[in-house]
């Protein structure tokens, strides 16, 4: 199964807005993917699989409500901000990355999109100003790190059935990673949402703020 039937498969839910917005994001992303490299070749093949459906992970795990205001950390070309954006689209997305072409993309395919609940900012992420209920990304750096550049953006009004923090997603043993993170750490395995061998390691990270 490829392209959005297996996003329709996983959210059987989304509307025919959202499943039009899901089709055109690869076209958009083969278009820009050629001028300015943001995902590799490989990847591009299975597009819906290792960028869209993997974003879509976070959803598995918590679902935002309406009103919850999301910052994505170095977010490429606009993973996992974009697809998120698509699946709640009473939600506001702050898409970052210190890399401006980068975020010439993001706010390209936005554009393209009419999504008008994702603001695109090239910028280092400690220099973000306003709060946040979740922070997310996929494995721009080590979580110690991550902490750091995060620290201090979160909102102190907790809206969702998780409190406000960070979700990552991220593969492999994080056990070293995670060893000095004093705050409390949840890990949720995708292949648990998902049944494609490209998962069997992949891991969402929810850090409490």
């Amino acid at each position: 199964m490829r392209g959005v039937e297996l996003i329709k498969q996983h959210f059987p839910s989304i509307s025919e807005l959202q499943i039009s917005q899901f089709q055109q994001l690869q076209a958009l992303y083969e278009e820009w993917n050629a001028q300015i490299n943001v995902i590799s070749r490989k990847d591009t093949e299975n597009f819906y699989e290792r960028h869209v459906l993997h974003s879509l992970a976070i959803a598995k795990v918590v679902n935002f409500v309406d009103g919850s205001k999301i910052l994505d950390v170095g977010t490429g070309g606009g993973f996992p901000g974009i697809p998120l954006a698509i699946l709640f689209p009473d939600c506001q997305f702050v898409l970052v990355d210190s890399i401006g072409k980068k975020i010439k993309v993001v706010k390209e395919v936005t554009q393209a999109l009419d999504l008008s609940n994702v603001e695109g900012i090239h910028e280092r992420a400690e220099n973000i100003e306003g709060q946040f209920d979740f922070i997310v990304s996929r494995a721009v750096t080590k979580m110690p790190s991550f902490l750091k550049w995060t620290k201090g953006k979160f909102s102190k009004e907790n809206k969702n059935e998780f409190k406000n923090g960070i979700f990552y997603l991220k593969g492999g043993d994080l056990s070293e990673e995670m060893k000095t993170v004093k705050k409390a750490v949840q890990y949720f395995l995708i292949s648990e949402f998902f049944e494609q061998e490209f998962f069997e390691t992949k891991k969402v990270v929810y850090v409490r703020n």
